[in-house]
């Protein structure tokens, strides 16, 4: 039986400490970020296939938003809504990493 989704998207929603010097994805915009990626593969008509999930510290707030694509293990820092449909089209559509927001690469 095959796995239910192709790929897995997860979006850190860690908070911290408001005086934390790192920040936190959640103060960053992330959940709002989270909710435009899910409609993005909804209007696509990925959905059934692309998995978007909440996720927690990723560890790399002070990139924040930070975002990473499974299987390909591509990391990504300093998301906004404005870059969701390029993602969605360039990386999770056509395989291509978005390079300008990639922060490391599974080797």
């Amino acid at each position: 039986m095959p796995p239910p989704f192709k790929k897995h998207v997860f979006v850190c929603l860690n908070e911290r400490p408001t005086d934390s010097p790192r920040g936190d994805c959640t103060r960053k915009g992330a959940p709002d970020l989270l909710k435009k990626l899910k409609a993005a593969l909804r209007a696509r008509g990925l959905d059934e296939e692309i998995r978007a999930n909440k996720a927690g510290c990723l560890d790399n707030c002070e990139h924040g938003c930070s975002v990473v694509v499974y299987p390909e293990g591509v990391w990504y820092g300093h998301v906004t809504e404005g870059d969701i449909d390029e993602l969605v089209d360039q990386h999770l559509i056509r395989g291509n990493p978005v390079a300008r927001l990639q922060l490391y690469k599974k080797s």
